[in-house]
């Protein structure tokens, strides 16, 4: 077999495009953000540099940067922990559903769905009786009055209900990753292992988990990140309210630069938020490739 000898140089000439591309769409923003954080200014006039003032105060005199922050990580978790789910129904519907390829489709159409037309529909779900709730009267209808609420009006209950509705939005989504990576898996293995006496979830025991490991790690680094990230749902649904109840670091960084004009704190959130994901995302792919070699 011929094999096609390339220099360094050559490989660098081809690269070398994309790679300044990629470092002037990513890197670049992200430098010019941790400057700006540095700055005093209202995103229209003079500005004046202040050091690193706003990321001191952020941290240490801001009362709402750590409640946003808790709940952007609980965002992250909650995304993280349907996944089991979504695998074991990925592995039922492979095993025990014909032509379940439609069903996973049914699943995923919430996901194609634009953001705005679900926050509303949960906004509909979600108001009050005397708005017609639909929540609300389908548990007045069953006799359960008292558990009747403002959903998204009141303080310790609005963000969990913002959390249901992310996580039924990307269930199919999560669910057509483990779908698709259980039936990647060579029925040939499966027959081997019933052979030996390994058959039904016991093979997904010692089979598809193992072999599953590094498409799990794509749907959970995918979610996790996807999470701390979280704007346009809550945007829609609360626009961070009532009384910041629902605000995560990527709204609260939105009212900061945009609405109270304080551009200068509101990249400085940012530059935060973009540390908080590289430090988890590390994390992650730590703690899981340590899981892949276990089971490789």
């Amino acid at each position: 077999m011929n094999v096609l000898k390339v220099s360094k140089t050559a490989i660098g000439i081809f690269i070398l495009p994309a790679l300044i591309l990629y470092v002037g769409i990513v890197f670049v923003p992200i430098l010019v953000s941790f400057y700006t954080g540095m700055l005093n200014w209202n995103g229209i006039g003079e500005s004046k540099f202040v050091g690193f003032e706003n990321y001191k105060d952020i941290l240490f005199n801001d009362n709402l940067f750590w409640p946003a922050a808790r709940r952007t990580l609980l965002y992250a978790v909650a995304s993280m922990i349907e996944i089991p789910f979504c695998l074991m129904m990925a592995v039922l519907l492979n095993r025990y559903v014909r032509k379940a390829n439609t069903l996973v489709s049914i699943y995923f159409t919430p996901v194609i769905l634009s953001v705005v037309v679900i926050g509303q529909l949960w906004k509909t779900i979600y108001n009050p009786t005397s708005m017609g709730g639909m929540l609300n009267q389908f548990l007045i209808n069953i006799g359960l009055d008292s558990w009747t609420h403002t959903w998204l009006s009141e303080t310790n209950i609005a963000i969990y209900c913002i959390y249901f509705v992310s996580l039924w939005q990307y269930f199919g989504y999560h669910l057509l990753i483990q779908f698709t990576g259980v039936q990647n898996i060579p029925n040939e293995i499966y027959e081997a292992a019933k052979i030996d006496g390994a058959d039904g979830f016991k093979a997904d025991r010692y089979i598809t988990l193992p072999m599953i490991v590094p498409i799990f790690k794509i749907s959970i680094v995918l979610a996790f990140i996807g999470s701390l990230q979280s704007f346009d749902m809550i945007w829609v649904m609360t626009g961070g309210g009532p009384a910041h109840a629902t605000d995560t670091i990527a709204t609260y960084m939105y009212t900061s630069s945009f609405l109270s004009q304080k551009f200068g704190y509101g990249s400085a959130l940012a530059s935060l938020l973009v540390v908080l994901c590289l430090v988890i995302t590390v994390v992650i792919n730590t703690v899981l490739n340590k899981v892949d070699k276990k089971f490789s």
